[in-house]
């Protein structure tokens, strides 16, 4: 599109003069991104402001640079450049509007569901994109683990990606057929303009709890963030779980039509729709007002599955499919990477091993619990906290997988900067802690040093015979999930969680070692 409509639709402060009938056919806010027609977004960063840049990607092909009047300065001083400059006061509120202009508004084209919430986003997810394909549909997937566009996957940098990219991304989509995008909407991308531009058709409400307090001042603002989400402004309509407190209010302050959803007894007389349980995973939704029923059958154990699902299959409602249809698209298993995730066992004397992205406290809880019903023997667990990231809730990591869990080992998960020993050694409080109070049902707290070195120790300790004598354990590995990095002091390593559980049962099976 032409500068001269960009800069006016933006409301910019300030256009240089000259040059405002170029043609912009693209938008970075990275310099080595740019291509040729592109619009340089230069934005501050937190050590360095992006108009250094400028001249790189004038180079590269930039037409035009978007920017503050701090970057207008700092431009100023170069020998360059020799393309307009658009000054705004906040460039980075704008930019995600200023991408749609330039992409032509692509997710308008497209059916778009945004899924929110501290814990099952990833889950809701693909439960959603799955269920939409089986019923005939072209998707797109948007999130933690990767981005789909009809059959081709590419690995994902972060949950949300910047407006930049999230705009041309739906326009791939469009340009190749796409008629739906799910995605992942985390509180950061909400705070940092990153889904500006677009405005669901259906966004859903997972659940809220302790998470990303090194990002947000206080849960009060976590909060705020999430229920950004459920304005007119950036949705039509909503599906929320209300079984915290969290959802309830986030319910009743909504500002877009909001369907609700109870699993828990205590709150269902107050959704639209709540849980009726069955058997091997089967539940049935049940419309309040009406009585209309939906049969599901949750793919994944544990009850938090049951409200994703259930969630899922609320927002395929919410964009016009018939029960029957839901029912009939949600009949088939997702595959979900890294979420409660079986890893082929190592053989008849090997435990059951499970790969989990649990790293929150109430997820650590919630699948611990979800395993529990299903462990023959006993369930030990495998968790560490990442660096650089919410220090607080690294004790109630571990005060959760010491009520659940009989056996705990407590490893690193992304040290990043930090200690790792200092940062097992605050999961390891909490866990010892819960001990000291009574109220822990684990009889052993390990420091297992090393990822590598404590998956195979907890399967060492968890190898047994499948005899009458002696119960199958479960080790379960949480809080990297599908991850294939390790990030310490700056550098990211490969490390798969679904990896070192393989090596470690055929290194323990092979040796013939049983606990």
């Amino acid at each position: 599109m032409r500068l001269r409509d960009l800069t006016t639709r933006i409301r910019a402060d300030v256009a240089s003069a000259g040059g405002d009938d170029v043609t912009v056919t693209g938008v970075t806010l990275d310099s080595r991104s740019v291509v040729q027609g592109d619009l340089y977004a230069a934005l501050p960063g937190a050590n360095v402001h992006g108009a250094r840049f400028v001249a790189d990607a004038v180079a590269a092909g930039a037409v035009a640079v978007l920017t503050d009047t701090a970057g207008l300065a700092e431009i100023a001083e170069l020998p360059g450049p020799t393309v307009p400059v658009v000054v705004a006061q906040d460039p980075r509120g704008v930019l995600g509007d200023v991408a749609a202009q330039v992409y032509g508004h692509p997710s308008e084209a497209l059916t778009m569901l945004g899924v929110t919430g501290t814990n099952g986003k990833t889950t809701t997810a693909y439960l959603v994109e799955s269920a939409l394909r089986v019923h005939g549909q072209r998707t797109g997937l948007i999130g933690t683990v990767e981005t789909r566009i009809g059959d081709e996957h590419i690995e994902s940098v972060r949950t949300t990606p910047e407006a930049t990219d999230l705009h041309a991304v739906l326009g791939l989509m469009r340009q190749r057929g796409v008629d739906a995008c799910v995605m992942e909407v985390s509180s950061h991308a909400l705070e940092l303009h990153r889904v500006d531009g677009v405005v669901y058709d259906v966004a859903l409400f997972t659940n809220l709890s302790q998470d990303h307090l090194d990002f947000h001042a206080s849960m009060e603002d976590y909060f705020s963030a999430k229920a950004s989400l459920f304005t007119p402004h950036r949705s039509r309509a909503a599906v929320v779980c209300v079984d915290d407190d969290w959802g309830r209010r986030l319910a009743a302050e909504a500002a877009v039509p909001t369907t609700t959803l109870a699993t828990t007894a205590e709150e269902d007389h107050a959704a639209d729709w709540s849980v009726e349980e069955g058997r091997a995973g089967a539940f049935a939704l049940r419309e309040r007002s009406t009585g209309r029923v939906l049969d599901l059958v949750s793919h994944l154990p544990g009850h938090f599955n049951v409200a994703n699902t259930g969630l899922a299959a609320l927002a395929l409602l919410r964009i016009g499919l018939t029960p029957a249809q839901v029912e009939a698209a949600m009949s088939v298993a997702p595959d979900v990477p890294g979420r409660m995730e079986v890893v082929t066992p190592g053989g008849p004397d090997a435990p059951r091993c499970v790969v989990d992205f649990a790293h929150t406290p109430d997820a650590v809880d919630a699948a611990l619990a979800a395993l529990r019903p299903s462990t023959q023997g006993r369930l030990i667990a495998v968790l560490g906290a990442g660096g650089d990231r919410d220090r607080g809730k690294r004790p109630a990591m571990g005060a959760a997988a010491a009520r659940r869990a009989d056996v705990v080992v407590v490893t690193d998960d992304n040290p990043r900067s930090e200690d790792p020993a200092e940062i097992r050694s605050a999961v390891m409080a909490g866990a010892h802690e819960e001990l000291r109070a009574g109220s822990a049902l684990a009889s052993e707290i390990i420091d297992g040093g090393t990822r590598s070195n404590a998956i195979a120790e907890a399967i060492a300790l968890a190898v047994v015979g499948t005899g009458e004598d002696r119960p199958v354990d479960t080790v379960v590995v949480l809080g990297k999930g599908h991850e294939k990095g390790q990030e310490i002091h700056g550098v990211k390593h490969p490390f798969d969680d679904r990896d070192a559980v393989r090596a470690a049962l055929a290194a323990v099976t092979s040796s013939g070692v049983t606990s």
